[in-house]
């Protein structure tokens, strides 16, 4: 097991140096919010999400990777972290957060290292409540230095959530951003809002329609931008229904080699119910019909669905459920259409989470949490690509504060990826296990 060894008593000797002493607290400025790193070693089973164990014969395309099944390997994350607010050096109350946060990852693949890769994360947010009104805005901008080839799937034999896990080591940016403003009133309130999400790839695209190449994961560019407002009624000081409208667009970029791309227009009408109906739990949901609009096919390309003007739906929901100051239980899920990184058919894309945190002492916390997601690629129409996939996800964790600067963290993992599809010749090769176990420390100055 290779390890970067050299770094750990170099920052443990400056950070505890630190610690001890106790000027690190005193002397931290108000617009000093965050200043971290953190060490973890992992333990992954199987990388590729693959449940192929004898491929027929392939040939890797040049600079890719053969991802096979049971392919392992120990993992190094190193992730600083630094964050400032602004607003205190502002001097203005109205706008208390005015935040910026840099946390890069660098993650380190010692058994497959075309895996590794380096993240830099920036976040930006701002918080506003000048009476009547209020607002807030966040982006969330990646850059991923990682491999800039796809990985190898021999024969095509994949899972549907390979494509993404692979997809999220490889060079790319990607950015995530929403802006809302609400105009309060009494017994109601008025809210446009605007959300964006966004990939661009940058990986090689190789066209590898031969029989014995077809595997390589060519990811497209894709993002889905949308704007809208809500309408929202107080049934009670803490507690709103609310009626919204939502006008999108959603993008996928066309190969040069293919004439598949899915990209459509659409219109949602959302109902939803947001605020405390008691005072330990918090809720916020949305849902309702999902208008489609895809693009005609021409002589250059083709949408590969059935139906051109269909009626899905979307749902977004938040739970939080604080029973005792010392248990918490959050429920997530969304429901939405979306169009594949790989370039060919949409998909519908659920997932429902579910997440318990117990402190069991002063310094020991303890995290248990599932997950399953569910990709039905069904409504497209060519049989090459017809499957639906489901995701089954089984997470622990202790985590334990040494002191108010430094914490430790065990932690594991349990997925298994099954085929839902009938019909399916080798259903095996779009199945896997993976287990995933990590320790690591987070130092604060």
């Amino acid at each position: 097991m290779k390890l970067t060894w050299t770094l750990w008593p170099t920052l443990a000797g400056i950070l505890l140096k630190s610690s001890l002493s106790g000027a690190i607290e005193n002397s931290k400025p108000d617009w000093l919010t965050d200043c971290s790193v953190g060490i973890k070693e992992s333990y992954d089973n199987n990388v590729f999400l693959s449940g192929v164990n004898n491929p027929p014969p392939y040939k890797v395309p040049a600079g890719s990777v053969a991802a096979l099944k049971d392919c392992y390997s120990w993992i190094t994350t190193i992730s600083p972290k630094v964050g400032v607010n602004l607003s205190p050096l502002a001097g203005t109350t109205n706008v208390p957060v005015l935040g910026l946060v840099y946390s890069p990852d660098l993650a380190i693949y010692h058994n497959q290292t075309s895996e590794s890769f380096n993240a830099q994360r920036v976040l930006a947010t701002i918080k506003g409540n000048p009476e009547p009104v209020s607002f807030s805005g966040d982006n969330n901008f990646t850059y991923i230095d990682g491999s800039g080839m796809g990985p190898f799937y021999p024969g095509n034999q994949l899972s549907a959530f390979a494509t993404v896990a692979d997809k999220e080591r490889r060079r790319q940016i990607n950015d995530r951003a929403n802006v809302s403003v609400q105009l309060n009133q009494d017994h109601w309130f008025v809210r446009p809002v605007a959300s964006l999400l966004y990939y661009n790839m940058m990986t090689e695209l190789l066209n590898t329609g031969v029989p014995a190449n077809v595997g390589y994961q060519n990811y497209c560019d894709r993002y889905d931008v949308n704007g809208g407002a809500d309408f929202g009624y107080k049934v009670a000081p803490q507690l709103a229904l609310t009626l919204g409208y939502r006008y999108g667009h959603q993008y996928q970029q066309q190969y040069s080699f293919s004439p598949y791309s899915s990209s459509s227009d659409y219109q949602r009408l959302l109902a939803g119910i947001e605020g405390n109906p008691w005072t330990w739990l918090t809720v916020k949901i949305q849902g309702g019909p999902d208008f489609r609009n895809y693009q005609g096919d021409s002589a250059t390309h083709t949408t590969p669905v059935d139906d051109l003007h269909p009626v899905t739906y979307y749902d977004e929901a938040s739970l939080t459920a604080n029973f005792a100051p010392d248990n918490t239980l959050t429920f997530k899920t969304k429901s939405w259409q979306w169009v594949s990184c790989l370039g060919k058919t949409p998909y519908f894309d659920s997932t429902y989470e579910l997440a318990w945190h117990r402190q069991l002492a002063k310094k020991l916390g303890f995290d248990l949490g599932g997950k399953i997601l569910d990709w039905d690629f069904t409504s497209g129409n060519l049989k090459t690509c017809r499957r639906n996939d489901l995701e089954y996800v089984a997470s622990a964790g202790l985590g334990y504060a040494v002191n108010s600067h430094i914490s430790v963290t065990l932690a594991c993992s349990l997925n298994w990826g099954i085929n839902a599809e009938s019909d399916v010749s080798n259903p095996g090769a779009r199945q896997f296990d993976q287990q995933v176990i990590s320790l690591g420390t987070q130092w604060k100055f």
